[in-house]
């Protein structure tokens, strides 16, 4: 509880310059783990405690990431739907389970996450975007204040989180220098030498401006394509020459839940604390 109090109390400063706001897509059919109850980011993992202590509820996969979102003091999040996933707004509501404002946005193009995050460049452009994946459980209270910390020291368009890879040949794998700069992001690698993957960033207007104008250029062709992931249009920001840093948040391998294996993984974990 005290170390909760000094992140939200230090990560403060970092905000006072400039909003950060939360942006998170949930537009994802979630195929790989068909039939589920509910959306894949509702999916109950671990328990939350309630006010009185003795009792412990079911806690969802994305409340693991709004409340780190929290703990670096951001109050304000949008969460991006597909139509049909309703059950996330009636678990999450306007945020005051958080003490968060949460506001949900509509998504458009079926495209892949970039055009679901693009749905939010009118709500988000004079501020600051701390983005992750809401399927995605890691290691680590202070991650977004890393990130934030970071860019605030240096003006970096986009901040990537860093985590150990174990599976790099289904992750981003990321190309670093020793003075943080990103050289470039290897999409799924069947063989690789680097040591890092992605999977929470900061970044500023100047990332939200190129993907529209990114998104535009592609439009026409995005039905016949592969899908796009965030780490292509971070690769070809980079090829732009857009600042791209990376800093390591954490020691241990992120989890994804958005597969069989990583959900059971999820589960034998939590089960175990």
């Amino acid at each position: 509880m005290y170390e909760d109090v000094r992140l939200e109390s230090s990560a403060q400063s970092i905000l006072s310059s400039m909003e950060v706001i939360g942006l998170i897509p949930a537009g994802g059919v979630g195929k790989r783990l068909a039939p589920l109850p509910c959306s894949k980011e509702i999916y109950p993992v671990g328990f939350t405690e309630t006010d009185n202590k003795r009792e412990r509820r079911p806690k969802a996969v994305c409340h693991y990431l709004l409340e780190k979102m929290r703990l670096a003091g951001i109050r304000k999040a949008f969460v991006v739907l597909r139509s049909g996933k309703w059950d996330i707004p009636s678990y999450l509501g306007d945020g005051k389970m958080l003490d968060m404002q949460l506001a949900y946005l509509m998504m458009d193009l079926p495209y892949g996450p970039p055009y679901t995050l693009n749905q939010a460049s009118p709500f988000v452009k004079d501020a600051l975007v701390a983005f992750g994946f809401p399927d995605i459980l890691f290691h680590g209270n202070d991650g977004f204040e890393k990130l934030l910390t970071h860019q605030r020291e240096t003006s970096a368009d986009i901040v990537l989180g860093l985590f150990p890879a174990d599976q790099p040949a289904q992750m981003d794998m990321i190309d670093i220098e020793e003075n943080c700069r990103v050289r470039e992001i290897v999409i799924q690698p069947h063989e690789t030498c680097l040591h890092y993957s992605w999977d929470i960033a900061v970044w500023t207007s100047a990332f939200m401006d190129f993907l529209d104008s990114f998104l535009a250029r592609e439009r026409d062709r995005a039905a016949i394509r592969s899908e796009l992931s965030v780490g292509m249009v971070i690769q070809a920001a980079i090829h732009e020459g857009l600042r791209v840093d990376g800093v390591v948040v954490s020691d241990e391998p992120y989890l994804d839940i958005g597969t069989p294996e990583g959900l059971a993984r999820a589960l034998k974990r939590f089960a175990q604390e």
